[in-house]
């Protein structure tokens, strides 16, 4: 098989086009620190360059890890089974350079981007791989996951100011708690699997129902967590306007799934969630060029 062509499969076998839903919160993060330096743009492009070729390095070297671990638990889940590893259309042995490649990658960003990005690269890439594991022995595993995309705005903010303002952890808190509120939907497919093989998830241990209410639970504590964000940042109106279409959309998620009727989970996970985190970036950075690079 030609490299290309493996190199195009293990693209599709990672989703590479959902690192849409985690990358625009971390250029928010981005943006925050830009406006807190007072817009000093010197620089700034090239940052941003190097955050989502960061972002996306440790994305991709994450998930090619999980397909790996996976790999067996995979080919015994009929909803799984096909994916590339375990039908054989992917080699482990190739799955794993793409890893090293892609942990290279992002290593070459943090260390382009400063030197306490450097430092603290293998401690994000130690939470992302560790997630992999965690479905093994704790029903939160979702948190974990979300904790994991959560980092990226924070992560982002270091890079443009080179310290950490406690401020943004508010963004990596709502982060984690969407994620894991559309994982646990997601995960809701598995029910079954997972309760027969002795795996964990807040589903097996609540139940469907209960763990849609979790859910929901979560997603409003991320709303809580922007509200609280807009407000240490002093944003304006658009901001407000950004969080309004979130929550419209979430509550459009919820509609779609229900414990009896998965048929939409698709939509709600993929579709949904892409214009949450879309949306978000686009009306916050509107918000801070109206209200801020141009006051």
């Amino acid at each position: 098989m030609a490299f290309w062509k493996r190199l195009r499969l293990t693209l599709e076998m990672i989703k590479f086009e959902h690192s849409v839903f985690a990358l625009p919160f971390a250029l928010t993060g981005a943006l925050l620190a830009f406006r807190e330096s007072h817009f000093d743009a010197r620089g700034f492009g090239y940052k941003l360059l190097w955050i989502a070729i960061a972002m996306v390095g440790a994305r991709s070297a994450a998930m090619a890890f999980n397909r790996i671990l996976d790999a067996d638990i995979d080919a015994r889940n009929p909803r799984t089974r096909l994916r590339h590893i375990p039908a054989g259309i992917l080699s482990i042995q190739f799955a794993w350079g793409f890893v090293i490649f892609s942990v290279l990658v992002f290593l070459l960003a943090a260390r382009a981007l400063n030197p306490l990005c450097f430092k603290l690269a293998p401690v994000a890439l130690a939470v992302v791989f560790f997630y992999s594991f965690t479905k093994r022995f704790t029903s939160f595993s979702h948190l974990i996951l979300g904790f994991s995309l959560g980092i990226a705005p924070a992560a982002a903010w270091i890079a443009v100011r080179g310290s950490l303002d406690p401020r943004i952890l508010w963004l990596t808190a709502a982060v984690m708690f969407w994620t894991a509120g559309f994982d646990i939907i997601y995960s809701c497919q598995d029910f079954e699997f997972d309760s027969r093989e002795g795996l964990f998830s807040l589903p097996k241990r609540f139940g469907m129902s209960g763990a849609l209410w979790i859910a929901r639970l979560f997603h409003i504590t991320m709303i809580v967590c922007l509200v609280l964000l807009s407000v240490s940042f002093g944003l304006g109106a658009l901001s407000w306007a950004g969080i309004g279409a979130i929550v419209l959309l979430l509550l459009y998620e919820h509609r779609l799934v229900k414990a009896d009727d998965l048929s939409r989970v698709d939509a709600a996970f993929f579709t949904v969630n892409g214009y949450v985190s879309v949306l978000f970036f686009l009306f916050w950075a509107a918000d801070m060029y109206f209200f801020g690079l141009r006051a």
